[in-house]
């Protein structure tokens, strides 16, 4: 088909290919197991592309994500996420008599749970969550991650399949230190540890120095944004994802109104000045968002837009726009279009 109508996401797929394998080809340069995060994209066939460069599996971080990718095929998941409530934990057997799932855990409240569900079923491989100094969910020390590896390994219905984390940026020798150390105790309580999944795109280029990971779950990698861009971990061509919009308005001279506001673009900053990079005019910026304007900037550009005219933005945070859209459009070359339904837009459960 021809250009959509806007707003609309467009991936650029030989950029979103060359992503897939160079991430592919780093981390397996390195040893490490890939699964990707599909959050970013949300699209079976992308998880597939994914797979057949090399990963092992994917991660999802919620049930229904979950569901859409074994649906589709997907034979191997991780959702390293505390999954709580009878309803769920319905789900998770179901999904586990279907595809090779695991999960994480940080308490015993949690590991509690997958036991009495799991009971009666093939043994569930759960990892213990990890919070080496990023602050998110977590069990808080090694000594801690330990006592939980041996609380899994008693409870029935569940095997301990090792350790997860999603590390703090910058921090790598601490990381280390703390994955190490809880490794350590693990084995000498007599279990094995033989897998230790971290996370994160931002740290691709330093994941080398956590020698103790085994896997690694990127996400943004695929797509790649200008969140990335600004921290220099990309180029421009490797951005496969932009939000093509159109300037509705020009009310004065150095204002223009697009129709991309926050049910397109995100509200994410991510420390950034502004909501997006606008393609070509990189001095012009987007400083507000209403819910289905953009507001530009212009006084620092020497861009005149006119009404009608198109215009491709990078936005801040590319995982976020893959939820607001039921579609996408595949641009494999040219001017060409194929329209994409995006498989598990909003699956938050």
């Amino acid at each position: 088909m021809a250009v959509p109508d806007t707003p609309a996401v467009v991936i650029d797929v030989a950029a979103a290919k060359a992503n897939i394998a160079r991430v592919q080809g780093h981390l397996s340069a390195l040893g490490l197991d890939v699964r990707p995060h599909i959050k970013t994209h949300r699209l079976a066939r992308l998880a597939k592309a994914q797979i057949e460069a090399g990963a092992v599996g994917i991660c999802c971080q919620k049930l229904g994500e979950a569901e859409v990718m074994a649906d589709a095929g997907i034979g191997d998941i991780l959702i390293p996420y505390n999954i709580v409530g009878a309803r769920k934990l319905d789900r998770l057997v179901a999904l586990a008599r279907r595809v090779a799932m695991s999960v994480s855990a940080d308490s015993d409240a949690v590991v509690q749970g997958l036991s009495g569900a799991f009971v009666d079923e093939p043994p569930l491989p759960v990892l213990v969550e990890c919070d080496t100094g990023a602050g998110r969910c977590g069990v808080q020390s090694p000594k801690a991650a330990a006592r939980l590896a041996q609380v899994i390994a008693a409870s029935p219905g569940l095997s301990f399949a090792g350790l997860m984390t999603y590390p703090p940026m910058g921090r790598t020798a601490e990381v280390e230190d703390w994955l190490s150390d809880a490794r350590h105790r693990i084995e000498a309580a007599g279990l094995k540890c033989s897998r230790i999944s971290t996370g994160g795109t931002p740290n691709l280029h330093e994941i080398a120095e956590i020698k103790s990971a085994t896997e690694h779950r990127p996400g943004t990698y695929i797509y790649n944004d200008r969140s990335l861009l600004a921290a220099g971990l990309c180029a421009p061509g490797d951005c496969a994802l932009t939000v093509l919009s159109t300037v509705v308005s020009c009310p004065v001279e150095k204002r223009a109104i697009l129709d991309a506001g926050s049910k397109a673009l995100t509200s994410d900053l991510l420390g950034l000045d502004g909501y997006g990079l606008i393609v070509g005019h990189p001095e012009a910026r987007i400083t507000a968002l209403s819910e289905e304007h953009g507001h530009v900037d212009l006084g620092g550009s020497d861009w005149h837009p006119k009404v009608g005219d198109q215009i491709a933005i990078i936005p801040n945070h590319a995982c976020v726009v893959s939820n607001l859209f039921d579609r996408v459009f595949f641009r494999q070359s040219g001017t060409t279009y194929e329209p994409v339904a995006v498989d598990a837009r909003g699956r938050s459960t």
